[in-house]
C-alpha cells in the first residue's frame, strides 16, 4: 500500500452519572461509522467533514460535562494501515442486508402498491446508511449494490409492470418543433419517471400535448409517441431513465435546476446519488396515489411539485455558482 491513511483518534471521557448523554454519544460515533479501540477511544477515517463534524461533537462533550480529545495521525506501515481499515470492513453488515432483501422480495407480489412503496424508502435508507459509512469500498460493496438494484426493479416489476429494460443507443437532439399537438402514450398508474416525463413534455416540448394512459404497452396507438416501456420512440438507453433521455433528446439538459432534477428522479426510478429532496417528492407521490387520483389528476397535482422543484433546484446551483466565485 503506497500512502497511508490519515486518521481520527477521538478519546472520550463522559459523566457517569449521565446515562442519557453516554447513549446520545454513544449512537452518534456509530452513525459516524466510528471504530472502537477501546471504550471511550474511537478511530474515524480523516476527512474535511468528518473532522468538522467530530470536532463539534467535542464542543457538545465538553458542554455535557465530558472531556475529549481530537487527534490527527497517520498509519505507522502498510501492516498497521490495514489492521485499521480492517475495522471499518461493512461485509457483515452488507451480508445481513442483502439476506433482508432476499426475504422481502419473496413476499412482495402480495403486498400493495402503498406498502411496497413504503418497504422501498425502508430499504434504501438501510442501505444508504451502510454505503454511507462505507469509507473503504470492496467486492462486498459491489455485490450489495448489486442486490440493492435487483431488488428496486423486482419491486418496480410489480408497482409498475412494463417496466423498461436498459437500452444501448445514441441520444440524437432533435427539433421541438416538429413535436407539437401530438399523442403521448405511457405505461397508466404513473409513477416518479413516467410522471416527470410527461410534465417534462408538456412543460418544454409540447405545450398542447394529449396523453394516452396505456393498459399495456401494446395498446400504444400506431400515431402516438410513446415513452417508458420497451420499444417505445422514448425509454431508458444507456445508463439514463426516460426522463433523461427526453430532456437530452430535446436540449433541456442546461436547463437551470434541470441537472438537479434528472438526479432526483434518476435516483427515484433506478438507483444512484442520494438527493435529499426524492424522499419528500416519493412522500408526496405516495400519498396523491393513496387519494385515489387518477393518472390526469395525478399529473397535474404533480406537476405543481415538479415546478417547484425545478425552481429549487436552479436556486441551489445559483448559489454554488456564486460560492465558486
Amino acid at each position: 500500500m503506497n500512502e497511508m491513511t490519515d486518521w481520527l483518534l477521538l478519546v472520550l471521557t463522559l459523566p457517569t452519572d449521565n446515562a442519557t448523554a453516554r447513549m446520545r454519544y454513544w449512537r452518534a460515533l456509530k452513525s459516524k461509522g466510528c471504530a472502537v479501540l477501546r471504550d471511550g477511544v474511537y478511530l474515524l477515517p480523516d476527512g474535511e467533514s468528518a473532522a468538522g463534524e467530530m470536532g463539534e461533537m467535542c464542543e457538545s462533550i465538553g458542554q455535557a460535562g465530558g472531556t475529549s480529545y481530537l487527534m490527527n495521525f497517520r498509519s505507522r506501515d502498510g501492516v498497521q494501515d490495514a489492521e485499521f481499515r480492517s475495522l471499518f470492513d461493512r461485509a457483515e453488515e452488507y451480508a445481513t442486508l442483502r439476506r433482508s432483501l432476499d426475504d422481502t422480495r419473496k413476499t412482495l407480489s402480495g403486498l400493495t402498491p402503498a406498502e411496497i412503496t413504503k418497504l422501498l424508502r425502508r430499504t434504501r435508507k438501510e442501505f444508504e446508511a451502510i454505503a454511507g459509512i462505507d469509507f473503504f469500498p470492496n467486492e462486498a460493496t459491489v455485490r450489495a449494490q448489486s442486490a440493492w438494484q435487483d431488488f428496486v426493479a423486482a419491486a418496480d416489476a410489480v408497482l409498475s409492470p412494463g417496466e423498461p429494460h436498459q437500452a444501448e443507443g445514441t441520444i440524437n437532439l432533435l427539433k421541438r418543433e416538429e413535436y407539437q399537438g401530438r399523442v403521448w402514450a405511457t405505461r397508466r398508474r404513473l409513477w416518479v419517471d413516467r410522471v416527470a416525463s410527461a410534465w417534462l413534455i408538456r412543460r418544454f416540448v409540447d405545450r398542447d400535448a394529449r396523453f394516452e394512459w396505456l393498459a399495456s404497452p401494446d395498446d400504444c396507438p400506431p400515431d402516438a409517441l410513446g415513452f417508458d416501456f420497451d420499444g417505445a420512440a422514448f425509454t431508458h438507453i444507456n445508463d439514463r431513465v426516460t426522463f433523461e433521455v427526453l430532456a437530452a433528446s430535446f436540449g433541456i439538459e442546461d436547463e437551470p435546476g434541470m441537472a438537479g432534477l434528472s438526479d432526483m428522479v434518476h435516483s427515484l426510478d433506478v438507483g444512484g446519488v442520494v438527493v435529499p429532496e426524492a424522499a419528500g417528492f416519493e412522500a408526496v407521490m405516495t400519498g396523491a396515489t393513496q387519494r385515489g387520483l387518477n393518472d390526469d389528476e395525478l399529473l397535474n397535482e404533480m406537476s405543481q411539485m415538479l415546478d417547484s422543484l425545478l425552481a429549487h433546484f436552479a436556486a441551489v446551483e445559483k448559489g454554488a455558482a456564486k460560492r465558486r466565485r
